[in-house]
């Protein structure tokens, strides 16, 4: 147990500090620097030079990576790595490896983690007897343990053992026949061990990369597994199961048309809709909103249901996504919306005319999104508009603008009187000027998306809802907003980039601005079917490839 430790300690020390970010990726909001710099001040690589592969490094699995990892893989369904590790640091995404810092702190939760996560599977003796492939014949029963190591730990590592591998974790049968005054000891302790130590090792908190050495120096060529395990993070957030690692042995990852099948049997597993829950929660803000519990169940069925119905049931065009002119309630949300109830205790009905909505903009939970305190906010709504769905940055304010302690007469009784001064003073007004006007176009709903014709309680602040997308015009309301976004296709290439974000765990670099317009050209060649196009950036070659960090 010591030795694999001390391992853990080597490795994750070695990844001290912020893991490098040698491509000069753009922080998020951070305009682009000039063609030929990078963000670091270095010469950035052409970014009109084909496209290879993208540079990877070491990723440290995300809290929810982790706890479906331990439920797929052990049955384990109580979140330990929630409850037993620090929470993830969200940029808006939780696998972000740039920000992942390794800490003493870190190993030490990772030692009560795999003891809690061990204790727990060694107590429940039907999940127990599933984990462990064999019956013990008896405390010192070595050949069974070392079936229990040749099968749970490719499963952990995501690869197979190599030769000897399993002989450390079979020596851990000293333990179960130890002869020690009132500590008891049995196979199922030794088993234990192998539990604890497979979950301190390096290869199941990380996805390790290292392939083979490609024609270009520089580029690897991933191994069969590795793919695997990239395909499965990527579409589950979680481990690979029997049939993708059975399609690793036998090559089929190894062609774009195999990585492609497998795929498509994968998006008909529930992980898939899952997986792309948690990627629109995180990209549109709704992953954490101020309401309570019943409402917030009630808005994630709703906007999970129109996801399902235009990705996974439809396979309709993505700009459905925020054209549809009708939503999923039950009988308390379409009460709280004003809207019709639906026919039975839960079903479609349509928005109608006259409300200005459409789509998942006009949703709860992105309405809830991007709020200050207990009221909607129209900067914080235009920062959320322009860099979640138009994917530009906002400009740093000033270093003369204390932005803690904005300017206004705290005593206008008005939201819009209370924000004029946003515009009126021009140090503030060269920023503002880029996200209040969006902000306003949306002031009609309210933080929970209910329609209100004035301020809060004031009855003499009338909302008129009208707001001006900068250099794009001026409109009313989410419906009027998406198809503005829509008709110059600024959505349809910022989920590019978002989407190519979360893939590849950090913003995409400077060097890979021609890769995302590769993607949005297989992402309009796919008609703007968003699955189609996940399975044919999974088949894509650059998916099997990686350029090596420095």
């Amino acid at each position: 147990m010591r030795v694999r430790v001390g391992l853990a300690v080597t490795v994750l020390t070695a990844c001290q500090g912020q893991v490098g970010d040698p491509t000069g990726a753009l922080a998020p909001g951070q305009p682009p620097p000039g063609p030929d710099t990078r963000a670091d001040g270095g010469v950035a690589p052409d970014p009109t030079a084909p496209f290879v592969a993208a540079e990877q490094v070491a990723r440290r699995l995300s809290q929810a990576e982790l706890d479906q990892t331990l439920r797929d893989v052990l049955g384990d369904d109580q979140r330990p790595a929630v409850r037993w590790l620090a929470e993830d640091e969200f940029s808006p995404y939780d696998n972000d490896y740039t920000l992942q810092v390794a800490s003493e702190n870190l190993i030490a939760s990772l030692e009560v983690l795999a003891a809690d996560v061990a204790d727990r599977a060694m107590a429940d003796v039907a999940r127990r007897d599933r984990l462990i492939p064999c019956r013990p014949s008896g405390p010192g029963d070595e050949a069974c343990l070392r079936q229990f190591v040749e099968s749970i730990g490719p499963k952990l590592l995501r690869r197979p053992l190599e030769l000897n591998e399993a002989d450390p974790y079979v020596a851990l049968i000293s333990y179960a026949t130890e002869n020690a005054p009132d500590v008891p000891h049995d196979f199922y302790t030794a088993a234990g061990l192998v539990l604890r130590a497979f979950l301190q090792d390096p290869e199941v908190l990380y996805r390790i990369e290292v392939g083979t050495p490609a024609a270009m120096p520089g580029i690897v060529q991933l191994n069969p597994y590795e793919l695997a395990t990239r395909m499965s993070y990527l579409i589950w957030g979680s481990s690979p199961d029997d049939a993708l690692y059975a399609d690793a042995a036998a090559g089929v990852l190894d062609s774009a048309a195999g990585r492609r099948t497998a795929a498509a049997r994968m998006f008909e597993d529930d992980r898939a809709k899952a997986q792309l829950h948690r990627f629109h929660a995180q990209w549109l803000g709704y992953r954490a909103i101020p309401h309570s519990a019943e409402l917030v169940r009630a808005f994630n069925a709703e906007t999970s249901a129109l996801l399902d119905k235009v990705i996974f049931e439809d396979q309709a065009s993505y700009t459905e996504l925020f054209r549809s002119p009708e939503t999923w309630v039950d009988g308390m949300l379409a009460a709280h919306y004003g809207l019709p109830a639906p026919s039975g205790a839960a079903g479609w009905v349509p928005y109608g005319a006259g409300q200005g909505r459409a789509g998942i903009l006009s949703h709860g939970s992105v309405m809830a999104a991007f709020s200050k305190f207990t009221d909607t906010s129209p900067t914080q709504r235009g920062i959320f508009i322009r860099t979640r769905l138009m994917c530009l940055p906002i400009l740093r304010p000033p270093p003369t603008v204390v932005a803690d302690q904005p300017p206004g007469n705290a005593d206008e009784t008005c939201k819009k009187a209370r924000y004029q001064a946003h515009v009126e003073i021009e140090s503030c007004a060269n920023c503002h000027n880029q996200m209040d006007p969006i902000g306003w176009g949306l002031e009609q709903f309210d933080i929970a998306g209910r329609l209100r014709t004035h301020d809060e309680g004031l009855p003499e602040c009338v909302i008129d809802g009208q707001g001006a997308l900068p250099g794009g015009g001026p409109f009313s309301g989410p419906a009027d907003l998406a198809q503005k976004l829509l008709d110059t296709e600024q959505i349809q290439k910022c989920v590019v980039q978002q989407y190519a974000t979360f893939a590849l765990g950090r913003v995409p670099a400077i060097g890979e601005r021609n890769y995302l317009n590769q993607l949005y050209g297989d992402f309009q060649a796919q008609q703007y079917r968003f699955g189609d196009w996940i399975l044919s950036y999974v088949a894509s070659e650059p998916f099997g490839l990686k350029r090596e960090g420095n």
